[in-house]
């Protein structure tokens, strides 16, 4: 059997291709970052074919770097940013449309109505999430709705709707010559359009929105030993290298994080923060604004369930401090710029560009910066953004703590944000439990590597998994009761000002 794994990252901001041996070990990477597009307020899109030219090129550049051919993988796996809609055509390939993405509140109108008259409710039943703009089925009835002949095409059957991970696929596999049109489990239960117990696309769902089954991909497991298709011989993988694994980013953190036990619990650090609980073969329904999802499916067995909270900006909140505002060069100057000051000075930052999601799900929301005095510097803005991320993993983990009637005792953390070391400082001391980061950061990729992997016995089965994580670092919390109280009771006020902002009535 061949020696690697490779797994395509296709994530909100980048590209990346990441090729792993028998231990888990990076052996290789590459990574090239795309245009976000905003051409109106609230409006975020990519480019389709930016995309794909993106994925190809790392593809190459990884296998370049590490001078290894594609008969050296023996599978591929593909992990991605999850709701993010694209619409193609089968004969033709082109796009009909920018990929609206994940954080686009255009439907806002179109997610406040399902509410109210009652569709809202059979939603949350059967696909276990909120009607909410951060799904794809309202982004599909957008573009059927606004893009000129797509509704013919699509009753047709020639026009076909996915994620990212059905586009990259597609391509990967022949695109106009046989491209396999698929998904999975996990990528399929984020649309608002598949019945969370059938694992199918369901006919009332679909119905609520006017979207046509012909557009949709086939769902199949997480990681399937059949196979979704072998790479073309003409593409970035010319050797006909199985493609075995899909798992939507977040899913896919879960599997590399090893949390394939009910009851375990990850935070992944990106754009956006997702924290997601285990809840093993159970539908747990939340009553406490967190979403009920596919954990992951490996082949034949039955399905793992999860319960998740969405938090839209996290990361992106640190990359506008760099873009919009100018007041860092990178990334990495945010944790110096905040290390400046020993607290935030009064200021909270609410970065709802997009809305709120877990668990307030106010679409009405928008950003706010609050407690200014003269006093204050851009240090404690950046100390502030930083605090931002951190308080609102911890509302989440009070919602989770309310559905799953348990506290948590530690969380494991991955994502480029675990970087930022007092980042993960005020994480534990906003939470008070232990931060673990595992060798590995970038857990996403290692997921969709770990899925295809497991498919085609390169590892026999989890407990593989399970001997390949390693502590990194830990992060233990420094503050008192008093100051975590306090902190967190100011940002809940912060938050609170940012409401009823738009009118999406």
């Amino acid at each position: 059997m061949a020696d690697f794994v490779a797994a395509i990252d296709q994530g909100t901001t980048s590209t990346r291709c990441m090729i792993f041996d028998h231990d888990g070990a990076e052996v290789g990477r590459h990574q090239l970052e795309h245009e976000q597009v905003m051409p109106r307020a609230g409006w975020v899109e990519h480019n389709p074919i930016e995309i794909w030219e993106r994925t190809a090129a790392v593809i190459m550049s990884a296998l370049t770097k590490t001078r290894l051919a594609a008969t050296d993988l023996a599978a591929l796996g593909v992990t991605n940013q999850r709701e993010t809609t694209l619409v193609w055509n089968r004969h033709t390939g082109r796009p009909y449309y920018a990929a609206i993405v994940w954080q686009d509140t255009r439907t806002d109108r179109i997610a406040t109505a399902l509410d109210s008259d009652g569709r809202g409710d059979v939603i949350r039943q059967k696909a276990g999430l909120p009607p909410a703009t951060y799904f794809s089925a309202g982004k599909v009835q957008w573009m059927l709705e606004n893009v000129d002949g797509l509704r013919a095409d699509a009753e047709r059957g020639d026009a076909l709707f996915g994620t990212s991970d059905s586009w990259v696929v597609w391509n990967l596999t022949g695109g106009v010559r046989g491209g396999q049109h698929v998904t999975d489990v996990t990528n399929a239960s984020r649309t608002m359009l598949m019945n969370l117990e059938t694992l199918d696309w369901d006919d009332e769902l679909l119905s609520f929105f006017g979207i046509p089954r012909a557009m949709l991909p086939e769902i199949k497991p997480s990681s399937y030993p059949q196979s979704y298709g072998i790479t073309r011989d003409d593409g970035p993988l010319a050797g006909q290298v199985p493609l075995t694994g899909i798992l939507g980013d977040q899913q896919a953190a879960m599997v590399g994080q090893v949390c394939l036990s009910e009851g375990e619990a990850k935070n992944t650090y990106g754009t956006g923060n997702f924290l997601l609980l285990n809840t093993g073969e159970k539908i747990v329904r939340s009553e406490n604004g967190l979403l009920t999802t596919l954990c992951y499916q490996f082949g034949d067995s039955k399905p793992v369930y999860a319960l998740e909270g969405s938090i839209a900006v996290t990361g992106s909140a640190v990359q506008w401090l760099r873009d919009q505002l100018g007041i860092i060069s990178g990334a990495a100057q945010s944790e110096a710029l905040a290390r400046q000051v020993t607290d935030n000075g009064g200021v909270y930052f609410v970065p709802a560009f997009s809305g709120l999601f877990a668990p307030y799900w106010r679409s009405d929301a928008r950003g706010a910066i609050v407690g200014l005095s003269r006093f204050n510097t851009n240090a404690h803005i950046a100390r502030a953004t930083l605090e931002a991320i951190c308080y609102q993993s911890r509302d989440v983990v009070e919602a989770m703590a309310a559905d799953a009637g348990v506290r948590m005792e530690s969380l494991k953390v991955d994502g480029g944000i675990t970087a930022n070391e007092l980042c993960m400082q005020i994480q534990a001391d906003v939470l008070g439990v232990d931060v673990i980061k595992p060798v590995v950061s970038e857990t996403t990729a290692l997921g969709a590597g770990y899925a295809a992997g497991l498919a085609v016995g390169f590892w026999e089965n989890p407990d593989d998994l399970r001997a390949n994580w390693q502590e990194g670092r830990r992060w233990t919390p420094a503050w008192s009761e008093e100051q975590r109280a306090a902190g967190y009771q100011g940002w809940q006020k912060a938050v609170q000002r940012t409401l009823d902002w738009v009118d999406v009535s």
